[in-house]
């Protein structure tokens, strides 16, 4: 039998006036819905009087799940994936299954529903003609410092999901990195599409100490704009360590060789100084280790 079509459908976050009903003709008409958890999933059925057989595909049992959903699909069986809200895969299970699926030749259908950090770009009226979504900022260490760092030198607006107990301590670690990242105007959403939706507006400065002393609940978004172009080389690098200055520079176009003579330049020191900094800087296509 010729192997069937895998539906990855997009879920409403909040609001269940949201779905859509192509979404709804998908669920009632697959053989099999895989779900991240049954008893959610089992809650919209129930709503939209939907009665169909439901398989657990969750981050722990993903590669052994896949491996039989795939053989479902071989056999002919109609999937639809769904994770408990949103798109399956952005932060949610769903990459694993699908690499397997375009590996096996089967054909990914999307069915395209609400997510919370799209939802939150658009509205936080900063340039989205350029954006990138982070998932989840990193907890702690070297993972999180090179986050901030990599916000601190990205021009594209960023969005990412954070947790309402760690969002205070994110915003004060963002105000701490650099003066000119905590003067960036930002969006905090939380509950995006549901009863309890608030939206806070205001450089990362501003948010940090207005929501210091707020109890914060729900599911976060933060969106942050991107770094101001540059006009003149001379100018905008007075809060960058000397190698966020060299990053800044290679990213702009030169190369780690011309970056390394202009840091100099530009901050008195000797050349040698600012190599000791380079050296973590890839020489073959100027990445960073």
């Amino acid at each position: 039998m010729c192997a069937a079509k895998l539906y990855l459908c997009g879920t409403p976050i909040g609001n269940l006036d949201d779905v859509s009903q192509r979404l709804l003709d998908t669920l009632k008409n697959v053989d099999l819905i895989a779900c991240e958890d049954t008893r959610r999933s089992q809650k919209l059925l129930n709503y939209f009087s939907i009665k169909k057989k439901m398989l657990s595909y969750h981050e722990h049992n993903e590669q052994e799940r896949s491996k039989e959903l795939i053989q479902f699909l071989k056999e002919g069986k109609e999937i639809a994936l769904i994770s408990d809200a949103g798109m399956p895969g952005v932060s949610d299970p769903g990459e694993i299954l699908v690499k397997k699926a375009v590996a096996a030749g089967i054909e990914v259908v999307p069915i395209p529903g609400p997510s919370a950090f799209l939802a939150a770009l658009v509205v936080s009226g900063l340039d989205i003609s350029s954006f990138s979504f982070k998932a989840f900022i990193p907890r702690s260490g070297k993972k999180r410092q090179q986050f901030l760092e990599e916000l601190a030198l990205s021009r594209d607006t960023t969005a990412f999901y954070e947790s309402p107990y760690r969002l205070k301590d994110t915003l004060k670690d963002l105000c701490q990195f650099s003066q000119e990242l905590a003067s960036r105007q930002a969006l905090v959403a939380r509950e995006i599409t549901k009863m309890h939706e608030q939206k806070y507006y205001g450089s990362v400065a501003e948010l940090e100490e207005a929501l210091r002393d707020q109890e914060i609940k729900g599911e976060i978004v933060v969106v942050i704009a991107g770094r101001s172009q540059v006009e003149q080389e001379n100018e905008g690098w007075e809060d960058l360590s000397i190698l966020e200055h060299l990053k800044l520079l290679i990213e702009s176009g030169m190369t780690k060789k011309q970056a390394i003579k202009k840091v100099a330049k530009l901050r008195d020191l000797p050349k040698s100084e600012v190599y000791k900094e380079a050296v973590v800087i890839s020489v073959d296509k100027n990445k960073f280790e």
